[in-house]
C-alpha cells in the first residue's frame, strides 16, 4: 500500500502560508487582531495628545492663575478617560483572541478525535 502524498503544510514547503489561506487550517485572525489592536492604541494615544492640547489651551485662554488651575483637572480627567479607553480596548481585543483560540482548540480536538476513531475502526470496515 502506497503512503499518501504529504500536503504542502506537512512537507514544510514555502507554500505553507498559501496553503493555510486556502484551506482555513490555520486562522489568520490572530495577527490581524494584533494589527487592529495597535492601530486602536495609536488612536487612543492621539486622543491623549488631544487632551494635553486641550489642557494647555484652557490654561493659555484663561491667561491667569484661574485658567491654569482649571487646566489641571481637565488634564487629569482626560488622562483617566484615556487610560480607561486603553483598558477597554485591550479587553475587547483579548476577548476576540480568546474566541478564536477556542476555535483553534476545537479544531485540534476534532482532528484528534477523527484520528482516534480511525485507529479504533476495524480494518476493511
Amino acid at each position: 500500500m502506497r503512503a499518501p502524498k504529504p500536503t504542502p503544510r506537512q512537507a514544510g514547503g514555502r507554500s505553507s502560508l498559501f496553503w493555510d489561506m486556502l484551506t482555513f487550517d490555520r486562522l489568520m485572525t490572530g495577527p490581524v487582531i494584533h494589527l487592529i489592536y495597535w492601530c486602536g492604541l495609536g488612536l487612543i494615544a492621539l486622543g491623549g495628545f488631544t487632551v494635553v492640547g486641550a489642557a494647555v489651551g484652557v490654561a493659555i485662554r484663561g491667561g491667569s492663575i484661574e485658567g491654569t488651575v482649571l487646566a489641571i483637572p481637565v488634564l487629569v480627567a482626560g488622562f483617566l478617560v484615556i487610560g480607561a479607553m486603553a483598558l477597554l480596548w485591550r479587553g475587547a481585543c483579548e476577548f476576540y483572541m480568546a474566541v478564536f483560540r477556542i476555535a483553534d482548540d476545537l479544531h485540534l480536538l476534532r482532528v484528534a478525535q477523527e484520528r482516534r476513531a480511525a485507529r479504533l475502526r476495524p480494518p476493511g470496515g
